[in-house]
Formats: structure tokens, C-alpha cells, sequence
């Protein structure tokens, strides 16, 4: 077993460290069509095969844009750990672009990449192209990481995501994930009750939507609900707890192998 604290000495990296020097690491840009785009954004890479991180852009949200947050730190520092400690080989850097590719949820760009990552659902409103093309891409074996609840607007967030979801899935519902679910042993025996929210300190509950509806199935969509993995993952070199930062790329991590597994 790797001790925790050597899963976050792995995300720390010069590149990265170069990258905020060079002043790439910045707040919200200009607008791209209806996103608006973070300023560290230097285009997508071209898809060669590799396993990429891929972050999901929507439209609104202004300067505070729930989608970008933690980017791209957060990928950056966590496709490292999984370079680090698995034979995975993801996508790293090229030049400017570091970390993710930004891809719209009516992109058919999206289908090259079976594990997605979505931050702040409480602000995501799909129009129905976006709703059809997440729906698509689920039942084609794509698998989706939904993150950061958390604050004092957790219920407010979770009924407008579980809202959104009964568009795109209204035949499909949210339940609760077991911890004994294989998704908490895919790489790392997880103890869920070990894991803490940041920001409240309260316990994490992990929601998710199966194929068919069945448990005995694939997991198609993971909801860390009154959880924030990335902020964890953007701010690890930065003084952050330890065991809950680690407890949180292990949970990364285990997520990515369940999704290429299954």
C-alpha cells in the first residue's frame, strides 16, 4: 500500500511549478462562443489514443463559471499520481496546454473519451442538445464524475442536479452507492467512512446511476455529493491536510480504473 503522503509528493512537479511562473494558471478569460474559457486554456490536444483527462464545459456562470474551477491544476497534479502509480500513461503537457481538454457535452469530440469530469452541477442547466449528447454518451459507455457539493447551498445544488439528471436519464435513477461497491476496491481499498467533505467537515455520500438500472451492472455516473475532490487535487502542493487530500486521489484514482474496467 502507498503511504498517503507520497501520492501527493507525486503531484508536485516543476513543469507545474514552471506553468504558474509563466502566469498560466489564471482566473476566468474571454468568452469562446457561449463559455466562457479560462485564461490558462491553450487549446484542446489533439486526440492521439491516450487516456486524457476530459473536463465538461457549459454555457452561463459568468467570471464565476462552476465548470472551470480547480482547472487545471487539480488534473494536472492528478493525471501525475496516475502516471505515477499505475501503467497508465495520460495525457500530461505540451507546451502551453496542460492537464485536460475542455469539451462541451454536444461535442461528438466527447465520445474519444470515456471518463469525463463535470465541477459545481449545482450550476449546470443543459439545454437539450447538451441533456441528448450526455445520454448518448452514457449509454455508449461513457462514464461521468460529477464533484464539488459543498457549502451552504448543498441542497439547493443537489435538487437542481437531480433535476437535470431526470432529463437526461428519465428512465434511469439516483442511488446511493454501497461501500462495498467494487468502484471502493477497483485499486485501493477505500473505507468511505474515512472520507471527509472539505469545507464542512461533514460525511461525504456517493450517488450514482447504473445501466438498466441494475446495481449488478455497469456504474455510468458517480456523484461525490458535500465533496470537492478537486479542490483537494488543485491544492495539494499547497499546505493542504494530507490524509484527506490523499484519501481524495485514491478515490480519483479508483474512479478512472472502474471506468476503464467496466
Amino acid at each position: 500500500m502507498i503511504r498517503g503522503v507520497v501520492l501527493v509528493a507525486l503531484a508536485l512537479a516543476p513543469s507545474v511549478a514552471d506553468a504558474q511562473r509563466r502566469g498560466e494558471f489564471g482566473g476566468m478569460g474571454a468568452a469562446l462562443g457561449e463559455f466562457y474559457i479560462p485564461r490558462a486554456w491553450a487549446g484542446n490536444t489533439p486526440y492521439d489514443g491516450r487516456f486524457t483527462f476530459a473536463r465538461i464545459m457549459y454555457r452561463g456562470g459568468g467570471r464565476g463559471a462552476g465548470w472551470a474551477h480547480d482547472y487545471p491544476r487539480a488534473e494536472s497534479h492528478f493525471m501525475r499520481i496516475m502516471r505515477s502509480i499505475t501503467t497508465i500513461r495520460p495525457f500530461l503537457e505540451s507546451g502551453p496546454i496542460i492537464g485536460s481538454n475542455l469539451l462541451a457535452l454536444d461535442d461528438p469530440e466527447l465520445m474519444k473519451y470515456p471518463v469525463s469530469y463535470l465541477s459545481e452541477p449545482g450550476g449546470w442547466f443543459p439545454n437539450d442538445k447538451e441533456a441528448e449528447g450526455l445520454r448518448n454518451y452514457l449509454l455508449k459507455g461513457g462514464f461521468v464524475i460529477f464533484d464539488d457539493f459543498d457549502g451552504g447551498s448543498m441542497d439547493r445544488d443537489w435538487y437542481q442536479f437531480v433535476e437535470q439528471m431526470r432529463r437526461v436519464m428519465p428512465r434511469h435513477k439516483l442511488v446511493e452507492v454501497p461501500k462495498s461497491h467494487p468502484i471502493f476496491d477497483s485499486f485501493f481499498k477505500i473505507d468511505t467512512d474515512k472520507l471527509v467533505s472539505y469545507g464542512s467537515g461533514g460525511t461525504p455520500q456517493y450517488w450514482g446511476i447504473y445501466q438498466d438500472n441494475d446495481p449488478k451492472k455497469r456504474l455510468m455516473v458517480i456523484v461525490n455529493f458535500n465533496q470537492d475532490m478537486g479542490d483537494y487535487w488543485e491544492w495539494s502542493d499547497r499546505g493542504f491536510n494530507v490524509a484527506p487530500t490523499n484519501e481524495a486521489y485514491k478515490l480519483g484514482v479508483n474512479y478512472i480504473i472502474y471506468a476503464l474496467t467496466h
